[in-house]
């Protein structure tokens, strides 16, 4: 069978849409794109290909420092970023947010240009800045240099990426800008989240009060929870603002994010990022700000000994999720699908339907992934999908 051959159904083992997990339902293909979804008994005598696994959409990362052996930092241009999606995709994630950090201000301008020269992109949904505005205090592998509070250079960039319709996350602390700004962000649709932060429970509640309406990386690069002094932490933990987790056993002990799972008021806003640098789908090391990252025991190390990103990708985190966090294969394909596209507003990306095959993933109950166009070859499919070039 062949891109140009007849619709075929493809009946697999369960099918996860529309941020459900469901059994006995199967999906029309037609020149390589999913047309339709349908319960299996309803489905006429049609050429059936039937798969002992689980369909879902490709996976979708809200926090891209880099992959491919490019860093999106040193490598600000439309060709950068086409290849950290081409080294993400290889291992399903279909959809990106690049993510700059603290740097010198050229460095965000060129950043952001190279976004707008790129243009729409189906695997690239916008930027995700990461700093400046952030806490000395509290700014992990950041390089203090460039830290600032939050200024109209900055504001007037955003307008810019917005005026063009370009999805844009900020990572930001809330003592590094005004009630006032924050306010400006959220009426420009900008997603606000806060992070790197040593803001007080109630710095953090006015900041939520204002628009803000995620958390970056919870846990990391803010203060720790305190009985009379809970902070920012717990501020997330009761509000209905998304948080991103890093999932990799070494960002945050695996007791902690159980913790934080049970403990977050709605299960439909914690997501998991990778937080990824050049490493995946590259070399074990890398610069940042010049200095070598290294590889070491699945860890990113500085030459300071400190954490710097990390190395694990949104697939990786999925089974970590099921196997090491204990979590239903349900709520962790939410985590890695459903929630992070209703946080950027992109329904489309959770469900299944009208999706090119390229563009879903094949995975156990386990959360390994396996390759749809292998399975589709072994049924005598043919059919070219996520997987290795």
């Amino acid at each position: 069978m062949t891109r140009d051959a007849a619709p075929y159904w493809i009946i697999p083992k369960a099918l996860f849409n529309d941020g459900k997990l469901v059994t006995g339902w199967g999906v029309l293909v037609d020149q390589g794109e999913i047309k339709q979804v349908e319960l299996e008994s309803r489905i006429a005598d049609q050429k059936k290909v039937f798969l002992d696994k689980i369909l879902a959409p490709g996976y979708i990362d809200l926090q891209v420092n880099g992959g491919g052996d490019v860093l999106f930092n040193t490598d600000p241009t439309p060709d950068g970023i086409c290849k950290i999606a081409k080294a993400h995709r290889q291992f399903g994630t279909v959809a990106i947010l690049p993510t700059v950090i603290t740097d010198a201000p050229d460095v965000l301008e060129r950043a952001a240009q190279a976004i707008l020269d790129l243009g729409p992109h189906p695997d690239v949904l916008g930027i995700h800045i990461e700093g400046p505005h952030i806490s000395k205090t509290r700014r992990g592998t950041h390089n203090p240099n460039f830290i600032r509070s939050f200024d109209t250079t900055t504001l007037r960039l955003i307008e810019r990426l917005r005026a063009a319709d370009v999805f844009v996350k900020i990572t930001l602390a809330p003592e590094k800008i005004s009630i006032q700004d924050i306010r400006k962000l959220a009426e420009m649709e900008v997603l606000v989240s806060l992070g790197h932060t040593n803001a007080t429970l109630e710095e953090t509640q006015v900041a939520l009060d204002a628009g803000a309406s995620c958390f970056t990386h919870l846990f990391n690069a803010m203060p720790p929870i305190i009985n009379r002094n809970p902070g920012v932490t717990v501020a997330a933990l009761n509000s209905d603002a998304y948080a991103g987790l890093i999932c990799d056993g070494h960002h945050v002990s695996d007791e902690v994010l159980k913790m934080a799972l049970r403990a977050h008021r709605r299960n439909d806003r914690m997501f998991i990022v990778s937080d990824s640098m050049p490493t995946i789908g590259g070399q074990s090391s890398f610069e940042l700000y010049g200095s070598k990252v290294n590889v070491i025991n699945g860890k990113l190390i500085n030459s300071d000994g400190n954490l710097a990103g990390a190395h694990i990708t949104q697939a990786r985190g999925v089974v970590r999720l099921i196997g090491a966090l204990e979590q239903p294969l349900e709520r962790a394909l939410a985590m890695a699908i459903a929630i992070p596209a209703d946080a950027v507003s992109r329904p489309d990306l959770k469900r299944i339907n009208e999706r090119k095959l390229e563009d879903c993933i094949l995975l156990n109950e386990t959360g390994e992934i396996s390759y749809l166009s292998q399975e589709l070859k072994d049924n005598d499919a043919g059919i070219s999908a996520i997987g290795p070039e």
